[in-house]
């Protein structure tokens, strides 16, 4: 006998209910916007809002509105042909101390965001944006590697009371000198047992190892510098909250970046911050002002300059600790006299030379240098010419007042926002390694709106065809059909907006073929009611067996095509994944959809009707 439990009911009423919630906020379309967060000295407050109103209505360019919203400035535009000239205005305006961005500010009511609800986000070719492929520069992460050993055999030989004449980086390894050649073998045994990473053989002259990395160590050094180069990257673009970044790997050494929504490349670049690496140095006795203009440096030191003052600043050339090695930093005030500083936490190994370094310098100073490599692009002779801008310049330059090791305090910032802003350059701005761009191009709005259209128009013309079919074909099974597809795609939609998931082009033919998987299962169903009724079973049985014996091949050829999206995901990139994503969870969607809901609605419909001669399928 026909019956569907009145438990599935409910669930079948609250699945449509919170599948039409978390779908609604796909209706409201964005507002093109100009975005503008604080970098360095900046600050987003009431006084940047009444500057940028007043440019911009010196400039004679409609706002809709200019909010700061989540520590930024979001200003909304009336017309969306505007928005590269209002950010160039904005930018010079604002000065260097803002990235100003091009980007899609959403129009969801706040009761639908308050409860989580948000829109799909697209992607780069439905909504335009820049993708840049960058490259990580493996010698420069070898050699940053290989001066790390360089101290540590070094640390090794000084504890073990070992005299040595040197020990540098050649480009043929890490050369040891001993004073006393007949330290060789233990020097060998030393550094095999404490640095495994590296291996040691015998030099041409008497007291002299050469010290090789493994090549296991060579590959991972480079794997773990993209790894955390991909890492850093997500930490900046995610923490100045600028677009919704797609940041993987590609190949060996390759990191591909895609930031929908934003046009402007240079401004993209700024929003990657180029590439940093920071460094701690202690601080060197001298006279750094007469180094500069005699051009004589103490040995082992380097003048570098601070930012913003250009002060000459004497540092030694050894690193006590590198920005790869930080585990966390987070800004506050100093609970002794309420200054701005910020708290770091570094790594084990650097927490031991850091240690060990304020142990012994109590009273002196240290600076943190701040390493940026900016790429330009020339034209030469009619060719393109790559190169690399490296400035060098000390962030912070204060006294070591006490030991510590792993967990420290910097103090003496002058404000919370600049312990902010360092907070963040800790935390998320040094590369393991440095990394170029290779490859950048920009996808034009215009193009992503004519790719959201023609997708859209797609799956609406394929969606209402079969919609017509089914009605014509399966009279009112075709209703019922077709009740199942209007709610499998809109699970789909509700379920990719509440994971926050990045509809491409393929994710939308993966809708596409989502309803053709749902119209699959209940052409199955339909015509094994039709078989049971040439059978000669009464109608309530024919639909209830009807759906009893379809129910097992629509699982097997579900499962089948699950499995193939399982692969896709795990095995594609980019584009293969939106497509494998979407195709999973229709499959799931359209399961529920065809087997049990299409199943309520038949029985709302016959159910009641002990007596029925005759169905309309």
């Amino acid at each position: 006998m026909l019956e569907y439990a009145r438990w599935k009911y409910v669930v079948a009423i609250l699945v449509l209910i919170v599948s039409t919630i978390y779908s609604l906020p796909n209706l409201y379309p964005q507002d093109t916007a100009v975005q503008i967060s604080a970098t360095r000295g900046g600050q987003v407050d009431d006084a940047l809002k009444e500057r940028v109103q007043g440019v911009l209505e010196r400039s004679q360019i409609a706002t809709k509105s200019i909010k700061i919203e989540k520590n930024s400035l979001i200003v909304r535009l009336a017309d969306p042909n505007v928005q590269v000239r209002a950010a160039d205005t904005i930018r010079g305006e604002v000065g260097q101390g803002y990235v100003v961005a091009l980007n899609l500010a959403s129009t969801v009511p706040d009761w639908l965001t308050a409860i989580g609800a948000k829109p799909m986000l697209l992607g780069l070719d439905l909504q335009g944006g820049v993708h840049f492929l960058m490259e990580v520069d493996e010698k420069a992460a070898l050699e940053k590697r290989e001066n790390g050993f360089v101290d540590d055999i070094r640390g090794l030989l000084r504890d073990a009371k070992i005299p040595y004449a040197g020990v540098e980086r050649t480009p043929n390894g890490i050369h040891i000198r001993l004073r006393d050649a007949t330290d060789r073998d233990q020097v060998a045994t030393l550094i095999g047992r404490d640095v495994p990473q590296i291996e040691v053989e015998d030099g041409a002259e008497p007291g002299v190892l050469i010290a090789h990395m493994r090549e296991t160590e060579l590959k991972t050094i480079v794997d773990n510098a993209v790894e955390q180069n991909i890492g850093t990257l997500r930490n900046r673009i995610n923490e100045l909250g600028v677009a919704e970044p797609l940041v993987q790997r590609q190949g060996a050494s390759r990191i591909v970046v895609q930031l929908p929504g934003v046009q402007d490349t240079a401004q993209a670049k700024k929003i990657l911050g180029a590439t940093a690496t920071l460094e701690y140095r202690a601080a060197v006795d001298g006279n750094a002002q007469d180094a500069v203009q005699s051009g004589r440096v103490p040995a082992g030191a380097r003048v570098y300059y601070e930012r913003g003052t250009r002060r000459p600043l004497l540092l030694s050339r050894r690193i006590i600790a590198a920005g790869d090695q930080l585990v966390d930093a987070r800004s506050g005030f100093d609970p002794q006299d309420g200054s701005p500083m910020v708290s770091v936490t570094l790594n084990a190994a650097a927490g031991a030379r850091m240690n060990e370094f304020t142990r012994d310098n109590v009273g002196r100073f240290m600076g943190v240098v701040y390493i940026e490599r900016l790429p330009e692009t020339k034209i030469v002779d009619g060719k393109e010419v790559r190169s690399v801008r490296v400035t060098e310049e000390v962030i912070n330059y204060a006294r070591v007042n006490g030991v510590f090791g792993r967990k420290f305090q910097t103090t003496g910032l002058s404000s919370s926002t600049e312990a902010a802003e360092l907070a963040l350059l800790l935390r998320a701005g040094s590369l393991a390694a440095p990394v170029d761009i290779v490859e950048e191009r920009i996808i034009g709005p215009s193009l992503g709106r004519e790719n959201i259209e023609r997708g859209w128009v797609a799956v609406t013309f394929s969606f209402l065809f079969v919609l017509a079919f089914f009605v014509v074909y399966y009279k009112v099974f075709g209703i019922v059909t077709n009740i199942a597809l209007l709610l499998n795609l809109l699970l789909v939609v509700a379920v990719m907006s509440l994971m926050g998931a990045t509809l491409t082009l393929p994710g939308l033919a993966g809708i596409a073929l989502t309803v053709g998987l749902s119209v699959d299962a209940n052409v199955l169903i339909n015509e094994r009611i039709r078989e049971e009724l040439r059978l000669g079973l009464p109608p309530l049985s024919a639909i209830d067996m009807g759906y009893e014996k379809a129910t097992g091949t629509i699982w097997d050829a579900n499962v089948t095509a699950f499995l193939a999206g399982i692969a896709l995901f795990a095995f594609g990139t980019g584009p293969v994944k939106g497509f494998a994503v979407t195709l999973c969870l229709g499959i799931i969607t359209s399961i529920y959809t065809a087997v049990s809901v299409s199943r309520g609605a038949a029985t709302m419909i016959y159910g009641h009707r002990r007596k029925l001669k005759h169905i309309a399928i």
